[in-house]
């Protein structure tokens, strides 16, 4: 596996995949790689001729610099897990290579990006965007991965792919968890032992409401119990918890709506979100 740091570099390589008629796929990465992200490797190695795993910690989409600068910085052991994979090339730009100087391009987008984290995080979801874009143009991808925890910003990175002709395939994977039920998350390893067990709350809870709205309880009734148990069991504030369209995330309580549960809950200063599918497509 080569590690790069340039864009130019890069294209050095993936013009010669390109001439040799080889399909590539990406998986952009913030680094500190647990097996939520390496699954989106595997994936990614199962599709597409040559595979790039990209590590950017991305400043335009943090709206708190703490939370910036808390972010868990990982590259040596980030590589080492990647060692087992069909990884052809591990992208480490450095923040000139995406945001050169005098950069003053933003890309933002509608609909999909308003309410749950687009309206608890102003700015973040058009630093997703314009960093994938980035991304995608610069590794000519073919494919990207995305996990489904973060269900938002794939439908936000989708829209962005189509309304823009980047001719490359979102591919959703899969939310991996802990034995516990938790969603696996880089912001997992701010958390003890003790936190992490309060919060396997989180899809349990998720679980049971999703039981009681495929019931035929009402929504409205559902969403109040689970969001009393939640705080019962010492987590909060509640960003949100909420019914939404699978489609455009509109909000919803149509039981013939293919939907999804959406949360973001704190947990000693860490916040936490989680989805599951209550009515599939």
């Amino acid at each position: 596996m080569k590690i790069v740091r340039t864009k130019s570099d890069l294209r050095r390589l993936t013009l010669g995949w390109r001439a040799a008629g080889e399909t590539i796929g990406v998986v952009p990465t913030m680094g500190a790689l647990h097996e939520g992200h390496l699954s989106l490797v595997s994936a990614a190695c199962e599709q597409a001729d040559r595979v790039i795993v990209t590590l950017f910690v991305n400043p335009k989409q943090f709206n708190n610099p703490e939370d910036l600068a808390k972010y868990p910085r990982t590259e040596e052991s980030d590589a080492r897990k990647l060692d087992p994979f069909d990884v052809d090339l591990f992208y480490v730009p450095e923040a000139t290579e995406i945001y050169p100087e005098g950069f003053a391009t933003n890309i933002s987008v509608n609909g999909v990006s308003d309410g749950l984290c687009g309206a608890n995080r102003p700015g973040h979801f058009d630093g997703v965007a314009t960093v994938v874009t980035k991304l995608l143009v610069q590794t000519d991808a073919d494919f990207a991965f995305f996990g489904e925890k973060d269900f938002q910003q794939v439908q936000v990175v989708r829209r962005v792919v189509k309304d823009l002709d980047l001719g490359c395939e979102i591919v959703g994977c899969p939310t991996v968890r802990e034995t516990t039920g938790l969603a696996l998350s880089s912001r997992n390893l701010r958390l003890d032992d003790a936190a992490r067990q309060k919060a396997s709350a989180i899809y349990a809870a998720l679980t049971d409401a999703t039981a009681m709205i495929t019931a035929g309880q009402q929504v409205s009734n559902v969403l109040e119990q689970t969001r009393d148990k939640l705080v019962k069991g010492g987590l909060g504030p509640i960003d949100y918890l909420e019914l939404r369209r699978e489609h455009d995330l509109a909000l919803t309580e149509d039981p013939r709506d293919p939907a999804r549960l959406f949360v973001a809950v704190w947990l000693d200063g860490v916040r936490l979100i989680d989805n599951v599918i209550v009515r599939d497509t």
